[in-house]
């Protein structure tokens, strides 16, 4: 019987933090925004942004200096790329800055006057490219464009000069190319920008918006001296756990709404590839959600103020987002921010995701990001637990001192509330 009333009071004190915790979300306007608008607004705002995910035929302007064989195939081969259209030739930079910035193109392909004179003795040729940065996909077509015909023309030059040389044409050829290649994108066919940045975006958002909307709760309650902190003492130093899944369960049931909509409903909004189960998706977003959770309780004990959070908005979210390695090789990535990746959920969630939804994997392939999550958030809790501790005995201690300095005031003779409002200034 004692069990059973251990029990229910246990339910009934985590279903009150719980219930007083959605309160505070959704009485607080700037945690309703970050959470609901901010957390479906962004995955929606950079799908429209990068709706097409590649351009094609963007238009260059070129300044041919040189005149030369060499400069008039390299600019020809640039034209038949699928990512360039030579739009017109300036006689100067100047006409062609103006037409850029114009509008009229949107990408300047420099030749200097050296370029074909290098190339004949035998040194190295120097091409200059200025993209419109008002977009980046017009600095990656332009890129793409050029360093596709660069390669190209560094192959045909060495087997010009090989077969200058004597050697016969098939052996310079093997020379040349010793071993064949063959480009191959199965999961991004066609080198869309959408596909490639939304995969470990979404995940992201996820994760960085109830950091920021729990954060700025947490600070709003401390400049006002409240933390739940103090619960834990209410209950008879029986209630850290009660607290932190109470709390937990608010975020919970927000985060897998929100959390389903951004993994599921905005890829099919805009087309995005969908290869993974949804079941399987739905698995790993119950890991990275609770995860996510005692990340956010762990770390928002540092937060003491309201206005910390948007400072953190701006220098946090894209350390956050290269570490994930999605555009860039996590083998390469240097062994420091190696370890600081590990501190991030999102680090295992964006991975995880872009192997189910974009590669079609399984469970079975993400198993070491969901071990690396499980992992986590064991530790996550325990910190949580503690910091919950040590701010209950912080705000303790203070209280007694407070109350401390009102009898010293009162055996002085004076009295504590009007002493506070003489410091206040009233």
């Amino acid at each position: 019987m004692k069990g059973i009333s251990y029990l229910g009071t246990w339910v009934r004190n985590w279903y009150s933090i719980f219930v007083n915790e959605l309160r505070l979300i959704f009485s607080d306007s700037g945690v309703m925004v970050i959470f609901f608008v901010g957390g479906l607004l962004y995955p929606v705002l950079y799908n429209l942004i990068y709706m097409n995910g590649t351009v094609d035929e963007m238009d260059v302007a070129v300044v041919d200096n040189s005149g030369g064989a060499y400069s008039r195939r390299f600019i020809r081969k640039v034209d038949a790329t699928r990512e360039c259209n030579i739009l017109i030739y300036c006689a100067s930079m100047e006409e062609a800055k103006a037409l850029m910035q114009k509008g009229t193109v949107h990408g300047i392909i420099y030749v200097p006057e050296d370029f074909d004179s290098r190339l004949v003795r035998g040194e190295q040729g120097v091409i200059s490219t200025y993209a419109d940065m008002s977009s980046f996909l017009y600095y990656k077509c332009l890129t793409m464009g050029t360093n596709l015909t660069m390669l190209d023309e560094m192959h045909q030059i060495q087997l010009e000069r090989y077969t200058a040389s004597g050697m016969d044409a098939q052996a310079a050829w093997q020379a040349v190319q010793p071993v064949l290649s063959d480009e191959s994108l199965p999961y991004n066919k066609p080198f869309s920008y959408t596909i490639f940045f939304i995969s470990a975006a979404l995940l992201l958002v996820i994760q960085q918006t109830m950091f920021y909307g729990e954060s700025l709760l947490a600070g709003t309650l401390r400049e006002q001296n409240r933390s739940f902190a103090s619960m834990p003492g209410k209950l008879q130093g029986l209630g850290i756990g009660r607290v932190l899944l109470g709390r937990g369960a608010a975020y919970f049931s927000i985060y897998m709404v929100t959390g389903t909509l951004i993994a599921l409903l905005i890829p099919w909004l805009f087309r995005l590839p969908q290869r993974g189960e949804w079941t399987d998706i739905m698995v790993l977003l119950l890991f990275f959600v609770i995860d996510c959770i005692f990340f956010t309780f762990t770390w928002s004990s540092l937060i003491t103020r309201r206005e910390t959070v948007f400072v953190l908005f701006l220098s946090v979210s894209p350390i956050c987002l290269f570490l994930t390695g999605f555009s860039w090789p996590q083998t390469s990535i240097p062994e420091f921010w190696r370890y600081v990746s590990y501190i991030f959920p999102s680090t295992f969630g964006c991975r995880a995701f872009i192997n189910l939804n974009t590669a079609g994997g399984s469970l079975a392939l993400i198993a070491p990001e969901i071990r690396a999550m499980t992992i986590q958030t064991a530790v996550y809790y325990v910190l949580s637990s503690v910091s919950v501790f040590i701010e209950n005995k912080v705000i303790e201690n203070k209280e007694k001192i407070d109350r401390l300095k009102d009898k010293a005031l009162e055996l002085r003779g004076i009295d504590p509330d009007e002493a506070r409002k003489v410091i206040a200034g009233k």
